[in-house]
């Protein structure tokens, strides 16, 4: 495999997903201001992108909100140049017309585009805790024994079409090899344009395990199915630091967060987003790989400036 290391990479964090729950650690960011104030020190720390999923302020519970998306954004973009990812992909079981929303209220430059359905699992997590914050926690997680997370042809049909209308650009996770091939199709129906941008999501059950050699084999396949493109890869749990460093190694860009992992080392809970920001740029750095700021990270993924 050749090396194709660049010195710049676009480094992202993912502030606080659908996945944990506030019982699984009490540095997971619930509220607006939380999340705002998250964003700003991942900024700080050198990271160029903060993606974003909001929560109900009192039960931490993932939700749609529109007022809550828009008191984030609008946060976030008072006291920095950051590039704002949002989410398409909400809770887990939330209607898929409310996924779509934001791009609509919000016209981002970027927003999440999920490139197939799979069976999205946590209901295994579930069993490491015994006394829960919320009581909708763990029927949430263990819901999702029995739970498709949908994204058919023609929802992603219908989101690459409000995307185009709202100039944003999507960021496809992809979380298993078929989706390559899914995406592949929508590229050649004309519902997106090249260049493209791919963020391997490694590790989550139900998908791809988060292994370099299957990171290679996604790779290999989308360059055989797509061509040129710009990559990203993220990884649950334990897999998130070696996958990320992979990423870099091979060309990419990476994410961390803890919508994707809760520690910073084994048995080293991260107390934010900007500590797990720290410690990736850090190793990026023994690389010789930097930070792309906010504006080479526009350039690099062909985004609109922020409006």
């Amino acid at each position: 495999m050749t090396n194709h290391k660049k010195n710049k990479a676009v480094f992202t964090a993912a502030l606080t997903g659908a996945i944990h729950t506030p019982t699984m650690s009490p540095y997971l960011p619930i509220t607006p201001q939380q999340l705002i104030d998250e964003a700003l020190a991942v900024h700080e720390a050198g990271g160029a992108v903060a993606h974003i999923h909001v929560r109900d302020p009192k039960t931490g519970i993932p939700n749609a909100d529109q007022d809550m998306f828009r008191e984030v954004v609008e946060g976030v973009r008072k006291h920095s140049d950051m590039v704002i990812c949002t989410t398409t992909g909400g809770k887990l079981g939330e209607p898929v017309e409310n996924r779509v929303k934001v791009v609509t209220t919000l016209k981002p430059e970027l927003a999440s585009l999920n490139a197939g359905s799979l069976n999205f699992a946590l209901f295994h997590i579930a069993d490491k805790f015994k006394d829960w914050k919320h009581e909708w926690e763990q029927k949430y997680l263990e819901a999702t024994e029995d739970f498709i997370f949908p994204n058919t042809f023609k929802t992603m049909r219908q989101f690459l079409s409000v995307f185009a209308q709202n100039r944003t650009k999507p960021e496809f996770e992809i979380y298993d090899a078929g989706m390559i091939n899914n995406l592949a199709f929508c590229i050649q129906s004309g519902w997106v344009k090249k260049p493209v941008y791919l963020q391997f999501v490694l590790g989550i059950l139900g998908g791809i395990p988060a292994t370099a050699e299957n990171l290679v084999f996604l790779l290999d396949t989308a360059r055989k199915q797509i061509g040129e493109f710009e990559f990203s890869v993220c990884a649950a749990g334990r897999a998130q630091f070696p996958m990320c460093t992979h990423a870099l190694l091979m060309g990419g860009n990476a994410r961390v967060g803890l919508e994707d992992n809760l520690f910073l080392e084994k048995g080293v809970p991260a107390k934010s987003n900007a500590d797990q920001m720290k410690k990736i740029i850090r190793i990026a750095a023994e690389f010789g790989i930097n930070p792309a700021t906010p504006s080479e990270t526009r350039q690099i993924l062909g985004l609109k400036a922020a409006d």
